[in-house]
């Protein structure tokens, strides 16, 4: 491939990124404005949405669900033979630092206001069991994630986070936790892909 067309594909890279933090940043928006609407109607409360009532337990939620999920996402990709594993971080190669920073930013803050802040907590307020809430949340947070249906075992990589990051909210109240568990799960992953730290088994 020239150096042009390299440029070139480098370029359509970086744009298709910018439009897809465009989309998530307007979905993020209507998030807040739905769940800022779900408080004022006294359907949620501020507390069950962002609750700093026990700070030391949500920072070490936060790290420990954060540091294990990273810890998971490598050993998954050291031990299972890369054909099982979807190859999305691929295209993220050439992307620059502050294109992925922003995309991760804004899907993650997309994703856990919708399905941890908005479904989630509706689930909960009908069902008594947290986990049968975690639980149809995280089937709902699959069925996103249309891509990884060809790969089976990707739906695992995606189901277990999804879990962890039901639970770890439910464990603190407070949305960050889920946040920026998931935005640091995805950052760090494709990071180390970037770099070649971290490589597909063949």
């Amino acid at each position: 491939m020239s150096t042009a067309q390299n440029h070139s594909k480098i370029e359509k890279e970086e744009l298709n990124l910018k439009d897809a933090v465009f989309v998530f940043a307007s979905f993020t928006l209507m998030g807040i404005a739905a769940i800022t609407l779900l408080i004022i109607f006294d359907v949620l409360t501020l507390d069950q949405f962002l609750s700093f009532h026990n700070p030391a337990t949500l920072m070490t939620m936060t790290v420990t669900t954060t540091i294990g999920l990273i810890l998971f996402g490598i050993l998954l990709t050291i031990l299972i033979p890369s054909n099982y594993i979807d190859n999305q971080n691929k295209q993220y190669q050439t992307s620059s630092i502050s294109a992925l920073f922003s995309l991760f930013l804004f899907g993650s803050l997309f994703e856990e206001l919708l399905f941890r802040g908005i479904v989630q907590n509706l689930l909960l307020l009908y069902i008594e069991e947290s986990w049968t809430g975690i639980f149809i949340t995280s089937l709902l947070f699959l069925a996103l994630h249309v891509q990884y249906f060809k790969k089976p075992l990707m739906l695992f990589n995606i189901l277990l986070p999804s879990l962890a990051f039901g639970w770890v909210y439910v464990k603190t109240s407070n949305i960050l936790a889920p946040i920026i568990a998931h935005f640091f799960l995805n950052f760090v992953i494709t990071i180390l892909f970037k770099y070649r730290i971290l490589k597909l088994k063949p």
